[in-house]
């Protein structure tokens, strides 16, 4: 695939790959506490509304234990600002993904949110899941892991009321399965 669209005068670069839980859980816990920006603002460190507070970071991250990055199968490319797909550079690099990208087996699983996928995290234009490998983990997570799984982590009593697993880890694009 990287070949093809430097031959079509597009180029990519994985800005993030396979991430570990301890990294994700680093990232999440940043954001709980206060420490790392969410839609641009720090979030307040007392924590009086948990439930707010985990929906608010899971626009756009995901908790510990539900990144798709810890199966190695997923890929962000470029740049992680949706307003940066929007036009120019990469508008191009976007328009190539969506023509290209499912002939090489990847498939965007953060797509538009609307009535095909009405749950999950806001639309990712440079995240990417190689779907050979990524459907099969899908369907084994949901057949192995439930709400009451996701533990070690700062919030993780929110999995079950948010239905972790449902929304979000299924949540996704439904051509990605």
């Amino acid at each position: 695939m990287h070949r093809h669209a430097i031959k079509d005068g597009v180029s990519f670069r994985i800005v993030s790959a396979t991430r570990p839980f301890s990294i994700q859980k680093a990232i999440w816990e940043a954001k709980w506490r206060g420490n790392r920006k969410v839609d641009g603002v720090l979030l307040d460190p007392n924590v009086t509304d948990s439930l707010g507070r985990a929906l608010k970071i899971l626009r756009w991250s995901s908790m510990p234990g539900t990144s798709r990055h810890h199966w190695g199968t997923d890929i962000d490319l470029n740049n992680l600002e949706p307003s940066y797909w929007e036009e120019g550079q990469g508008k191009k690099e976007y328009d190539w993904l969506t023509e290209h990208a499912k002939t090489y087996g990847f498939c965007q699983v953060y797509s538009t949110m609307d009535k095909s996928r009405p749950n999950g995290y806001q639309e990712e234009k440079w995240h990417w899941s190689y779907v050979p490998i990524a459907s099969s983990l899908t369907q084994a997570y949901a057949d192995s892991i439930a709400n009451t799984d996701l533990k070690g982590f700062d919030g993780h009593t929110t999995a079950v009321r948010i239905d972790m697993v449902k929304k979000y880890v299924l949540g996704i694009n439904s051509e990605c399965f």
